[in-house]
């Protein structure tokens, strides 16, 4: 509500400044309800996800929560073998599809080193995946050459930061194509 808004509403008996007050606290409310409005509408659950509450949420719905992630990026869950402990380790990542060959890129997010997940394949490369509700082994292998930059491309198609990643890290990151076994 401006001043005229204010005096066509019968405001005009009142002081200028009364009606000033009146017209900054009606704005204010409105900031206010329209920054709760915003907070009341739903953020798709899985945007919120990371880690190992990605990973549960993934298993408990079947990727219902956590398959489309950011900016619709498509998430698999990959089940490793621990390099050192032997244990089995998970990790939601994104992933592009080549076929019926799934495609993931060790970024880390452009850090200097790869991946923990990525060191345990490249030990052992029999991994299991899951993709929505499916569960199911596979091969892990890296690709080179043109392949690889094939690969890359269809990957920043899925998530567009993989470029901006290989800028901060003086390491080739490592793509990695995954084939049901």
């Amino acid at each position: 509500m401006n001043l005229r808004e204010a005096l066509a509403l019968g405001c005009g008996k009142l002081s200028q400044s009364a009606v000033h007050e009146a017209v900054a606290r009606r704005q204010s409310k409105a900031r206010c309800e329209a920054h709760n409005l915003k907070r009341r509408i739903p953020v798709n659950e899985a945007e919120s996800l990371f880690g190992d509450d990605h990973v549960r949420r993934y298993q408990e719905t079947g990727g219902a929560v956590g398959h489309i992630w950011r900016e619709g990026s498509t998430i698999l869950l990959l089940t490793t073998t621990g390099r050192k402990s032997g244990e089995r380790r998970t990790s939601p990542l994104i992933y592009a599809q080549d076929g019926d060959r799934y495609v993931i890129v060790a970024s880390k997010g452009g850090a200097p080193e790869h991946p923990g997940w990525y060191q345990n394949l490249e030990k052992t490369p029999e991994v299991e995946l899951q993709v929505k509700d499916q569960v199911f082994r596979a091969r892990a292998h890296t690709v080179h050459g043109e392949e690889r930059a094939r690969l890359w491309r269809k990957a920043n198609e899925v998530w567009r930061y993989y470029d901006d990643y290989a800028k901060k890290t003086d390491r080739e990151i490592p793509v990695v194509v995954l084939e049901r076994v």
